[in-house]
């Protein structure tokens, strides 16, 4: 039963994570020449993450992001059951999140700013799914190096550390909005493109690999850099 809490957490968690933060960005948009719309999708995902954490973070640890999982699990703080049962939470979490915004931008007849339900693209990079991966792997490796350390035991930040990781998801969306529309999450990319491919748009989903792929990838050496660091903390 406890299992089925901490997946339960985790699917509220990521559903949450989407309503919020891509309604966010379909309501005001992601223009980078604007600024305002910018910069509220990105503390929307930033603050997301900080309430969420005092929210549900006792219970599941708040991943609410398979990339996440991927790190703690590399990192020895999951086995390989919670890690996939996880990652099905987070994703129908994520699609859950999509379709609820889907529901209520259609019935209310709201302009969809992005498009594609807050999903993620490759325009700001232009096209170019090379520059997208890089980007993911970058922004993923500091935004998963900065939760494995800060939530170390050795680190000591306790109740501190939602907001520090907070803090960075805002920070590496405000670099990565205008490049991939900031991933760093492969569940958040891959319910908002179900749900726009559903509603005509087939877009995000042809370049929706990117956005598991860069964010895996980035997650993984965030987990290794880290052990390697604190094995030579250690001696």
């Amino acid at each position: 039963m406890e299992n089925i809490r901490k997946y339960v957490a985790e699917f509220i968690g990521t559903a949450v994570l989407v309503t919020l933060g891509c309604g966010t960005a379909m309501l005001v948009g992601c223009s980078s020449a604007l600024g305002g719309g910018y910069v509220l999708t990105a503390f929307a995902f930033g603050l997301v993450i900080v309430g969420m954490a005092y929210c549900i973070g006792n219970i599941s640890g708040c991943h609410i992001n398979p990339a996440v999982s991927l790190g703690v699990l590399i990192s020895g703080g999951m086995n390989v059951k919670d890690f996939v049962c996880y990652v099905i939470s987070q994703v129908l979490g994520a699609f859950a999140g999509a379709g609820l915004l889907a529901l209520i931008f259609n019935l209310g007849a709201v302009v969809d700013m992005t498009g594609g339900y807050g999903s993620n693209g490759l325009a700001g990079v232009n096209g170019s799914s090379v520059a997208g991966l890089i980007v993911e792997i970058v922004l993923t490796f500091v935004f998963v190096l900065t939760i494995i350390g800060v939530t170390s035991k050795e680190a000591g930040h306790g109740s501190f550390a939602g907001i520090v990781i907070g803090f960075t998801l805002t920070l590496v969306h405000i670099l990565g909005i205008g490049l991939t529309g900031t991933s760093v999450n492969p569940a958040r990319s891959i319910g908002p493109a179900i749900v726009a491919a559903i509603s005509g748009n087939a877009d995000p989903i042809k370049c929706v690999w990117v956005f598991i792929v860069g964010p895996l990838v980035g997650a993984a050496l965030a987990a290794l850099v880290y052990k390697f660091l604190a094995a030579k903390k250690a001696e």
